[in-house]
């Protein structure tokens, strides 16, 4: 019992020891953390300072550690000191038994006391010791914020920096600029001492004007007798310049002579040369297959079109579901809308010479014929238009005089092997081809096609082809000189030939002339409000060739609407409409509109009307609109859109007619019609 009492007091003073030292360490420890804080430190001692706290920072936490495993002895010595006092407690009971122990435990209850007064000041000890360790960590926190405060202002100093190398700067400039200021005012005092200077010499030139005016009067006199000199020598010289003139023209005259002269030697230098080759052979006719020869060369598309086999006999509702399903197998998507209106107006081609496939690039302008002419079993011959193109050479070909031989295009050769009118020859007499001007108004039409569109509108009906003197105006003379006796071979564009052409709108190309416009459906492909992917067919079908009396027997005759309530009043509308807008039409086009409605497609209701009447309006009349000022044209834009949506039935068309307006009132206010999604 002793031995343990004595342990635990030493234990206790063990422990009071130590709580001393930290007492003292601590104090020890303020007063160097007051000593350096002094205001007027170095920046760099103070974050070597704060570094220092940092790693004391850390020792108060090592030995914080430390004193919190004591306090974990001393709630041992807690514990030993109840062991204690039950014993003590014992004690007591044994004192009342035994009176000799009873001073031993009161000398043991004040040891007991004097520890737990010990322990008292050691709790007290231990906060004064945190109170302090707070007090140094608010300081490190006071120092951490000094330390952003002086980043801070580094910036702060940098930015000052800018600003006074910015102010040198422009001190700099302030003093270059008074430099030339004074130089400025130097040079402004010389001048003003050489304007006085010149005041004294114009004073000087007053005199000597004065002078040269009572010279001039002198002068004056001679001028006037000068004068009249002058006009006699005017009047020589016109008479001169006039006899120059009259001599220029005689020259003129005279080359214009010599050229004649030139072009008629070289004609009978032609025939000279013709005449001794038909001495020199006698066969003419070998003569004329020499300079046929490269024209009467089966093109391609035609080698191709002779390898299908015949389509057998079907009406034209299927001939269409054949299109439509060679569309969907290629991966395109047209409207049926489209489809029909594009197959109309190449029934149409009596009235209407071809097919304008008008929009932006890449909305399916040229697969859509490409395709339709592939179910169709029609031929197609797909012919770029170069921007150099200015004659209708660059699409029949040439003559060359060194040769002697014609050197025609692939669309001159398809033309004369389908024309078995004068080509008696032609395999093809029941064989349809469809001719594509691709992107047609990179070159101005007119220079290319015009006199070509002119054959197609000059040809009689399909019942009078056969008749030379009624198809002459149609047909195109070749460019091909002759021997004695021969005529130039001449092509016959028949009805069995489809003419249709694509055209891009954008700033490389020529806008359609109002000659194209009139004789053409213009179908225009408006940009889709969305993009559509669609599966591709591994095999198509191979085309099986259509015959052009198959074709002939779907041509219907105007008369079968021509006198419908509903064309007449349309027609009479157009007309009305057309003349507000200031773009008045004529027969040709009333002909054509009627032609167009009255070979749409029958539907299984029969004859259709709205649709084919709201496709003219598309096709024939919005084309020509453009350009106009819309602000001019108000009512009658109002009275187009009412007529199509109330009386043809399409919505769709009406709200793109209105939305083409609307787009021209908000940019250029001139008209252009931008096509309807279907």
């Amino acid at each position: 019992m002793l031995t343990s009492n004595t342990l635990l007091f030493l234990l206790l003073g063990i422990g009071l020891f130590g709580l001393i030292g930290i007492q003292l360490f601590f104090a020890i420890f303020h007063d160097r953390v007051v000593s350096a804080a002094g205001p007027q430190r170095a920046l760099e001692a103070l974050l070597v300072d704060i570094d220092s706290k940092r790693d004391l920072l850390r020792d108060v936490e090592t030995e914080l550690a430390e004193r919190r495993k004591r306090l974990e002895n001393i709630a041992d010595i807690q514990a030993e000191y109840d062991a204690t006092k039950r014993q003590l407690d014992e004690l007591k009971l044994e004192w009342t038994l035994q009176d000799e122990k009873r001073a031993e435990i009161r000398k043991l209850t004040v040891e007991m006391e004097t520890a737990l007064a010990e322990k008292a000041t050691v709790d007290a000890d231990l906060a004064t010791a945190r109170l302090d360790l707070e007090a140094v960590q608010d300081r490190i926190v006071a120092a951490e914020r000094m330390f952003a405060q002086i980043e801070l202002m580094k910036t702060e100093l940098a930015e000052l920096e800018r600003q006074i190398t910015a102010l040198r700067e422009e001190k700099r400039a302030l003093v270059d600029a008074e430099a030339l200021l004074e130089e400025i005012n130097r040079s402004l005092a010389d001048s003003e001492r050489e304007l006085a200077h010149l005041d004294g010499r114009v004073e000087a030139a007053r005199s000597e004007l004065e002078l040269v005016r009572e010279q001039q009067v002198a002068e004056r006199a001679a001028a006037v007798e000068a004068r009249s000199e002058l006009a006699n020598v005017a009047a020589k010289l016109a008479a001169a310049q006039e006899q120059i003139s009259s001599a220029e023209r005689s020259v003129e005259s005279l080359e214009d002579k010599r050229a004649a002269l030139l072009a008629k030697l070289a004609h009978l230098e032609e025939l000279a040369g013709d005449a001794a080759d038909a001495g020199a052979d006698p066969d003419i006719s070998k003569q004329v297959d020499e300079r046929l020869k490269e024209l009467t060369l089966l093109p391609p598309v035609l080698s191709g079109l002779k390898e299908w086999k015949e389509r057998a006999p079907e009406n034209e509702a299927d001939a269409l579901k054949h299109v439509s399903d060679r569309l969907k197998a290629s991966g395109l998507d047209y409207p049926d809308r489209v489809v029909r209106a594009f197959h109309t107006a190449m029934k149409v081609n009596e009235t209407a010479q071809m097919a304008v496939l008008a929009g932006i690039s890449g909305t399916g302008k040229s697969q859509l014929p490409r395709q339709y002419a592939a179910a169709m079993g029609i031929g197609f011959l797909q012919v770029p238009v170069q921007p150099r193109w200015d004659s209708p050479q660059d699409l029949m070909g040439f003559y060359n005089y060194i040769e002697k031989r014609f050197r025609p295009t692939d669309m001159a050769r398809a033309l004369y092997q389908l024309d078995f009118l004068n080509n008696p020859k032609s395999e093809f007499q029941d064989r349809m081809l469809m001719i594509l001007l691709d992107e047609m108004n990179l070159a101005r039409v007119e220079y290319y096609f015009s006199d070509f569109l002119s054959r197609l509108e000059s040809r009689p009906s399909a019942k009078n082809v056969e008749k030379a003197e009624l198809r002459k105006d149609a047909e195109i003379e070749l460019e091909i000189p002759m021997p004695k006796g021969r005529e130039a071979p001449r092509i016959f564009p028949g009805y069995n030939l489809l003419f249709a052409g694509t055209m891009n709108e954008d700033e490389s190309t020529q806008s359609l002339s109002d000659k194209v416009v009139d004789r053409a459906n213009v179908l225009r492909f408006a940009a889709p409000k969305k993009l559509k992917t669609a599966t591709v067919s591994e095999k198509l079908p191979t085309p099986e060739a259509l015959s052009a009396k198959r074709w002939s027997s779907w041509v219907r005759d105007s008369k079968a609407v021509e006198e419908k309530p509903l064309v007449q009043s349309s027609l009479n509308t157009m007309i009305e409409l057309m003349s507000a807008f200031k773009r008045p039409f004529g027969h040709r086009l009333g002909k054509a509109i009627v032609a167009y409605v009255a070979n749409y497609p029958l539907s299984d209701r029969g004859q259709v009307l709205h649709a084919p009447l709201a496709d003219q309006v598309e096709m024939r009349l919005l084309p020509k609109l453009r350009g106009l000022e819309v602000h001019s044209f108000d009512e009658p834009f109002s009275k187009l859109r009412d007529f199509v949506a109330r009386d043809l039935e399409d919505e769709a068309l009406a709200q793109a007619i209105e939305d083409s307006r609307q787009a021209a009132q908000d940019g250029s206010g001139q008209f252009v019609w931008n096509g309807v999604i279907r």
